[in-house]
Order: structure tokens, then C-alpha cells, then sequence
């Protein structure tokens, strides 16, 4: 099974002793904060990380599911991990034709 940062396609080999890429903290960095970011969040995304919106939630959500980001910083990876099932059970009703 491939680790997160090899599924996220994550070129970077500066990999610190908390088990993070300085990619893997600058998306942190920029989820903690991206609502300061003039414009919208997926120009922002390409501007600062050289990808597509599709291409980094994929990136985050990987990220997201590692025990070195929880341990980075618990508060804001239980709050997109929330999110992101939230979202996911929203979905879920929409296709069954639940409400929620």
C-alpha cells in the first residue's frame, strides 16, 4: 500500500523528523489560513501549489488521513475530517433521495 505522500504524488524529499514534507506544512499552513487570500480559493490553490483544485483536495485529503498531520496539528485535521464526512454523508443522502 502506498503511503499518502507517495499517493499525493509528492515530490519533495525534505521530509522533517514530524514525518511532514514543507509541502505537506504549507497546505496545512494554507487551510489554517486561506480565507486571507485575496480572490478565490482555487487560484489560490494554482498560485501557491502549481496545481488544480481537483488535484489538491485530492493532495489534502490524503493528507488529512496521516498520523503525522493529526499530530501536527489536531485541531484543524479533525476539523476537515469532519467536514469532509459531513460532506461525503450529504452526498450520500442526495443520491439515496434522504434528507438530512
Amino acid at each position: 500500500m502506498q503511503s499518502a505522500h507517495a499517493a499525493a504524488g509528492n515530490g519533495d524529499a525534505d521530509g522533517a523528523a514530524d514525518g511532514l514534507t514543507r509541502r505537506d506544512r504549507e497546505i496545512l499552513a494554507f487551510e489554517r489560513q486561506w480565507w486571507k487570500y485575496a480572490g478565490a480559493k482555487e487560484q489560490a490553490v494554482r498560485e501557491l501549489f502549481d496545481m488544480s483544485a481537483t488535484r489538491y483536495y485530492q493532495v489534502l485529503n490524503a493528507l488529512i488521513d496521516t498520523p503525522a498531520a493529526l499530530a501536527a496539528d489536531p485541531m484543524l485535521v479533525k476539523r476537515l475530517r469532519r467536514l469532509r464526512a459531513s460532506r461525503q454523508r450529504q452526498r450520500s443522502a442526495r443520491r439515496l433521495g434522504i434528507e438530512v
